[in-house]
């Protein structure tokens, strides 16, 4: 039985950490990844070296987490916005015999406003967070990925249904 390879994609503010972080722990033998503990960093610099390095620590745990014996599935989430940035992170990933599942969670715009305007509200997140969400909004819709719809739903209706199509 090849081990399972989970990706959780979708915009920022939609639900991918609580959902990744629910779902490992209903998977047995499992692992987790949130792709943002890899660019811990303060000030938060985007430029090519810093990409560089954080998709080397990405595929460096990946790949370690993949092929530990006792592994059966691994889940990793992270904001890609593309099919090119996907294609680089499994570039890197040893997917022999793993079945690798690309999911991007989506919500409705009403909901995804309201989601991250709580999140400001705690402080977890600032004003201009919705606005970049939005702008890339359309650019996950068009990739080559199954989509969940989250909307309305709770986290553990979202994680049956995605139980549901990687078992």
């Amino acid at each position: 039985m090849n081990k399972k390879f989970i990706v959780i994609n979708g915009v920022m503010g939609v639900g991918k950490t609580t959902v990744s972080k629910k779902l490992y722990k209903e998977l047995e033998n499992s692992f987790w990844l949130d792709g943002d503990n890899c660019w811990t960093m303060n000030p938060f610099i985007v430029n090519e070296e810093n990409k560089d390095m954080v998709l080397n620590n990405i595929s460096f745990i990946l790949n370690n987490f993949l092929s530990n014996s006792s592994s059966k599935s691994v889940v990793f989430n992270w904001v890609i916005q593309s099919d090119d940035i996907m294609n680089e992170v499994l570039s890197r990933i040893n997917t022999e015999n793993v079945d690798v599942y690309k999911i991007t969670l989506m919500c409705a715009k009403e909901e995804l406003i309201r989601r991250i305007e709580s999140d400001v509200r705690l402080g977890l997140r600032d004003n201009k967070n919705v606005e970049r969400s939005l702008e890339r909004y359309d650019m996950y819709k068009a990739m080559d990925t199954i989509k969940v719809d989250t909307t309305g739903k709770n986290i553990e209706k979202i994680v049956e249904e995605i139980l549901g199509l990687v078992e």
